[in-house]
């Protein structure tokens, strides 16, 4: 396990290669196992394999992205898309202290299917900064669910170096949160 969050990296270089229906559907069965708030599994897929539509998707990302290339290369992008409402609401009402508490949600299942796809020896990269609203409505994205993140899926034609990390103790509070 250490191997695989130590080495896993945003991969933005992709082999002009396709992903095999297996290989994704492997990708997908570990993915649907992720945890979620009460269960509710908020989350929906869409994958994107057209290259029209990732042409199109590339083009609504903000100029500088450093995403913007692999966006419309990568051999698969998903987008990741959940129900705002699913969760963190109990009868519909809002229980938690955060109203879009399906971002958690989200973000859970995006690194299963980062961490995943590294073991299967695909590289990933997610991307949050782009036209939600035209990719919503490219995509087809029904009322009451949300795109909220890209994931360019490949084999990747880079290892990029590990980026700097904090130290332990930077991020690390026993007890209290210190006196700044």
């Amino acid at each position: 396990m250490d191997e695989l969050f130590k080495k896993r990296r945003s991969v933005r270089r992709f082999q002009d290669r396709p992903v095999a229906a297996e290989v994704l559907a492997d990708l997908f069965e570990t993915a649907r196992y992720s945890p979620s708030w009460g269960n509710l599994q908020c989350w929906e897929l869409v994958v994107v394999e057209d290259g029209e539509d990732k042409r199109k998707l590339a083009g609504m990302l903000s100029a500088k992205n450093p995403a913007g290339k692999c966006t419309e290369s990568a051999p698969v992008l998903l987008a990741v898309c959940g129900s705002p409402q699913k969760s963190g609401y109990y009868k519909g009402v809002q229980v938690t202290r955060y109203q879009h508490w399906f971002l958690y949600d989200l973000g859970i299942i995006s690194q299963t299917l980062c961490l995943k796809a590294w073991e299967l020896g695909l590289g990933s990269v997610i991307i949050g900064s782009f036209d939600h609203k035209a990719a919503e409505e490219l995509l087809g994205v029904p009322e009451g669910v949300e795109l909220v993140a890209l994931i360019a899926l490949g084999y990747p034609d880079q290892d990029p170096p590990a980026p700097k990390r904090r130290e332990v103790g930077e991020f690390v509070h026993f007890g209290r949160f210190p006196a700044r």
